[in-house]
């Protein structure tokens, strides 16, 4: 079942959709469910709420880049054949970078996503960085808890 806060954000979009397709029929309109059971789904239900708020949120990918250097062939005897090696290349971003960026009330907020697992001591170091520089760095385990950082943030 799905909580308070999602079923507030699914209301969100519906409102949006409204504002975007205002000549689109009701029975027409289809909003993506939303759920907090996996990284992805509250990554996106975050980036959503955020923008439907009328904020800059944005999702960041730091997992660097595959360099291919292989190729096929056949040979003599008809075989096909691959040849040559795979490379990882590191990302050109900073190491232990948040999940997602945003600007909120013109604040900087990262927020970090963990379902199971721990941060890491990049992410440790990066979050000090983050604080240290006046921004904010929400983790979070659930649009519930993203909900009461978002909340708890002093509005001027």
């Amino acid at each position: 079942m799905a909580s308070e806060a999602l079923s507030q954000l699914r209301q969100l979009a519906l409102a949006h959709s409204r504002r975007k397709h205002p000549t689109l029929p009701e029975y027409a309109r289809h909003i993506k469910p939303y759920s907090d059971k996996t990284a992805n789904g509250l990554t996106r239900a975050i980036i959503d709420f955020l923008r439907f708020s009328g904020w800059q949120a944005e999702r960041i990918n730091c997992t660097g880049r595959l360099l291919d250097n292989t190729k096929v062939f056949t040979d003599t005897v008809g075989f096909t054949r691959k040849i040559g090696s795979v490379k990882w290349l590191p990302t050109s971003g900073e190491k232990g970078t948040s999940d997602i960026s945003a600007v909120i009330n013109g604040r900087a907020v990262k927020i970090e996503v963990k379902m199971r697992d721990r941060q890491s001591e990049d992410q440790k170091s990066y979050q000090l960085k983050i604080e240290n520089a006046g921004g904010y760095y929400w983790l979070v385990r659930s649009f519930d808890e993203f909900m009461k950082f978002y909340n708890g943030l002093v509005w001027k």
